[in-house]
C-alpha cells in the first residue's frame, strides 16, 4: 500500500469528512472577508488551516490599540498600519498552500466605485458592517447569485445569517442512515443470488458463514409462503419473524442450538433490514419543483440530474430510486461477502448508467455537452439520491422590509420573554440607533445612562414599524448599552468556528446549513436553543 503524501497527511481528518472531491472544491475557492476584525480573522483562520484556495481581505481601517487587544492576528507593532495587510501577513503563516490578498479600501468605496469587484469571489463574508452598507452589499451579491455570510459579534451576542438564493446539497451525510438493501423489493440479480443458497442442505461451515442479508432474504420468502404476503410490520409480527429465523439455527447432537453468529446477526438486524423502499417526501418535492419540471439552458447540473432521476424512477427504477450499492460489514467468509457486495455494486452501476443516459439526453436537448456532468458527479448524485436537499433563503432586503416579517411566529416565540428572538430584535434596534446617532449605544462610558433611553426609543420604533406587539425586558436594553458594541475575542473565536463551518458547507455542497441565522448569549444559552430562522426561511 502506498504511503499517503504530505497533503493526505496534513488534511487526513477533513478528507474523511468531505472526501478528496470536497477538498478540491475548497482548494479552488476564493473567499472575500470584509473587515479584519477579531471575528473576521477567526473565520479566516478556520478556513486557511483546512486549505481554502485563496482569500482576500477588504478593509480600509488602520490597526488600533483596541484591535491589538482583541485580535490574535494583529500585534502592537501593527498599530497605524493597514488592518487588512497586517492580518493577511500573519494568516498566511498558518498554511503556505493558501494564497492571501488584501485590499486597502473600505467596502463603501468599493460599492461606490467598483461593485463588480465582489463578483470574482465564490462567497463573501461580511463582519461588523453597518446595516446600510450591509444592505447595499447584499443587493449586489444577490443579483450576481453569490452567497453572502453575515457574521457579527456584539458583546456576548453572536449573529449569523446565510444569504443565498439556492443551495443544493448532494452529500448531506444524514445521521442514522439506514442501509439500502431492497429486501422488500429485491431486484432480479439479488433474487438469483439468494436462490443459489440452500440453507437446509449446507454443511455446518457454510451455514455459519452465510451473510445475514441472505438469511433474512431466504426467511422472508418462507414468511411470504407460510405466514403473510406482507412484510412483518408490527412488534408481534417482527418477533414471529425473528423466531422463524431462530428455528433455522443448526443444532448439535444434544439438540442444543449451535453458536451461529451470522444468524444472531440476522435476528438483530431484522428491524432495520425490513424498512420499506420508498421515495422520501423531500425527494418527491424536488421532482415537483419548477426547477426540475422546467429545465432551461441556465439550469444547473443538479436540477438536470434531478430531472434525470425522476425519469429513471418512472421507467427503469419502477418507482424506486437507484440502488445505493453498499452493504454493511457482517459475519461471513470473504468469498460470500464479496459476491454479495458485487451484486449490489453492479446493480448500482447499472442504475447509475441509466440515470446518466437520461441526463445525456436532457443535456443534448438543452444544447449542453454530455461531459458537462462528470462521471464522479453522476455517481455521487445517484449514491446519495435519497438524501438530496435544497435550501432557499430570502434576500436581506426582504427580511428588512417591514411588511415581510413573520409577526405571528415572532410573537409566539416571545411568549417566553427570554427567547433568543429578543436578541435579534435588540440587534435591529442598535442598527437603528447607529443610523440615527452615527455610533452604537454605550461606546462612550459617560453616555451609557443617556443611551439607555435612546435605545429603548429605537426599539419601540422598530417594533411599531413592524407591527410587533411584544414586550422586551428593560434588562436587555441595559445589557446592549453596556456592551458598547464590543467584540470580545472569546465570542469572536466561537463565531469564527461556526461561521467557517457554514462557509465550507456552501463551498463543498455537503452537509446541511445549520445556521440560517442564530442569536444567542455565548456560554449562557444552550447551543441547541431556538434559531431565529422564522424570519428568513422561504
Amino acid at each position: 500500500m502506498a504511503r499517503p503524501g504530505p497533503k493526505e497527511q496534513r488534511y487526513d481528518r477533513q478528507l474523511r469528512l468531505w472526501g478528496d472531491h470536497g477538498q478540491e472544491a475548497l482548494e479552488s475557492a476564493h473567499v472575500c472577508v470584509i473587515n479584519a476584525t477579531a471575528t473576521g480573522t477567526e473565520i479566516l483562520k478556520n478556513l486557511v488551516l483546512p486549505g481554502i484556495g485563496s482569500f482576500t481581505i477588504v478593509d480600509g481601517n488602520q490597526v488600533s490599540g483596541e484591535d491589538v487587544g482583541n485580535n490574535f492576528f494583529l500585534q502592537k507593532s501593527h498599530i497605524g498600519q493597514n488592518r487588512a495587510q497586517s492580518a493577511t501577513e500573519l494568516l498566511q503563516e498558518l498554511n503556505g498552500d493558501v494564497s492571501g490578498n488584501f485590499v486597502e479600501e473600505s467596502p463603501e468605496k468599493l460599492l461606490d466605485n467598483d461593485p463588480s469587484f465582489f463578483n470574482r469571489f465564490n462567497l463573501v463574508v461580511a463582519t461588523q458592517l453597518p446595516e446600510s452598507t450591509l444592505l447595499r452589499l447584499a443587493e449586489v451579491l444577490w443579483n450576481s447569485n453569490i452567497p453572502l455570510l453575515v457574521c457579527r459579534t456584539y458583546g456576548l451576542v453572536g449573529y449569523m445569517r446565510v444569504v443565498i438564493k439556492e443551495h443544493t446539497v448532494v452529500e448531506s451525510h444524514p445521521d442514522n442512515m439506514l442501509e439500502d438493501l431492497r429486501l422488500d423489493k429485491p431486484f432480479p440479480e439479488l433474487i438469483e443470488h439468494v436462490q443459489d443458497y440452500d440453507l437446509e442442505r449446507m454443511d455446518k461451515k457454510d451455514h455459519s458463514h452465510t451473510p445475514w442479508i441472505v438469511i433474512v432474504a431466504k426467511y422472508l420468502t418462507k414468511w411470504f409462503s407460510e405466514k403473510s404476503e406482507q412484510l412483518p410490520k408490527n412488534y408481534k409480527e417482527k418477533e414471529a419473524f425473528k423466531e422463524l429465523i431462530r428455528q433455522g439455527i443448526l443444532k448439535n447432537d444434544n439438540g442444543t442450538p449451535e453458536d451461529e453468529e451470522n444468524f444472531e446477526e440476522a435476528i438483530k438486524n431484522v428491524n432495520t433490514a425490513l424498512n420499506r423502499t420508498e421515495i422520501p417526501r423531500g425527494i418527491e418535492e424536488l421532482f415537483n419543483d419548477d426547477c426540475c419540471l422546467k429545465l432551461t439552458e441556465q439550469s444547473s447540473s443538479f436540477w438536470i440530474l434531478v430531472r434525470a432521476l425522476k425519469e429513471f424512477v418512472a421507467n427503469e427504477g419502477q418507482g424506486s430510486l437507484p440502488v445505493r450499492g453498499t452493504i454493511p460489514d457482517m459475519m461471513a467468509d470473504s468469498n460470500k461477502f464479496i459476491k454479495l457486495q458485487n451484486v449490489y455494486r453492479e446493480k448500482a452501476k447499472k442504475d447509475t448508467a441509466a440515470v446518466g443516459s437520461h441526463a445525456a439526453k436532457l443535456l443534448q436537448s438543452l444544447g449542453k455537452a454530455p461531459e458537462s456532468v462528470s462521471e464522479r458527479e453522476l455517481k455521487l448524485f445517484c449514491s446519495n439520491a435519497a438524501f438530496l436537499h435544497v435550501v432557499r433563503c430570502r434576500s436581506l432586503a426582504e427580511e428588512h422590509s417591514p411588511n415581510s416579517c413573520s409577526r405571528d411566529a415572532i410573537i409566539s416565540h416571545m411568549d417566553n420573554p427570554d427567547s433568543e428572538i429578543v436578541l435579534y430584535l435588540m440587534l435591529r434596534a442598535v442598527n437603528r440607533f447607529y443610523k440615527q446617532h452615527g455610533r452604537y449605544p454605550g461606546v462612550y462610558n459617560y453616555q451609557v445612562e443617556d443611551d439607555i433611553g435612546k435605545l429603548k426609543s429605537c426599539l419601540t420604533g422598530f417594533l411599531q414599524e413592524h407591527g410587533l406587539s411584544v414586550a422586551v425586558k428593560d434588562d436587555y436594553v441595559h445589557e446592549f448599552c453596556r456592551y458598547g458594541a464590543a467584540e470580545p475575542h472569546a465570542v469572536a473565536a466561537f463565531m469564527g468556528g461556526a461561521a467557517a463551518q457554514e462557509v465550507i458547507k456552501v463551498i463543498t455542497g455537503q452537509f446541511f446549513l445549520q445556521y440560517l441565522q442564530f442569536c444567542k448569549y455565548f456560554g449562557v444559552l444552550p447551543l441547541t436553543g431556538l434559531f431565529c430562522s422564522v424570519l428568513l426561511a422561504n
